[in-house]
């Protein structure tokens, strides 16, 4: 059985792009709209890794990768960001994150990381 990703994104468009994207690579996708919903389904259903967006409402990325590594420090959770990394990347060190995808990603970004985490 493929692992799933949890994919957390307002943007339907692009959290659809990205569970096709993974697909290619053998790797089934959840989709959550927000951080709650995310929260919701980390507790109901098994995922190898989170990939969440920086800018959403109601519970920024960052937000959810505090509340993630509280209840499970080892799930792998990916930043994406349509900003500069420098804008945000103290912050991803200081919360931990295990990687960093710059929108537009490639193909080649998404195989380099599910090769480095999982």
């Amino acid at each position: 059985m493929a692992k799933t990703i949890l994919i957390v994104d307002d943007n339907p468009n692009m959290s659809s792009l990205l569970a096709e994207m993974l697909e290619v690579f053998d790797y089934g996708a959840v989709r959550a709209v927000d951080g709650p919903d995310a929260l919701q389904r980390i507790d109901a259903e098994e995922v190898a890794m989170v990939i969440t967006d920086m800018r959403m409402p109601k519970m920024s990325g960052l937000e959810l990768l505090q509340a993630i590594k509280t209840k499970k420090p080892n799930l792998p959770v990916v930043l994406i960001s349509g900003y500069s990394v420098d804008e945000v990347d103290s912050d991803i060190v200081r919360n931990k994150a295990d990687g960093f995808l710059n929108k537009p990603f490639m193909m080649s970004d998404i195989e380099k990381m599910l090769a480095d985490l999982l």
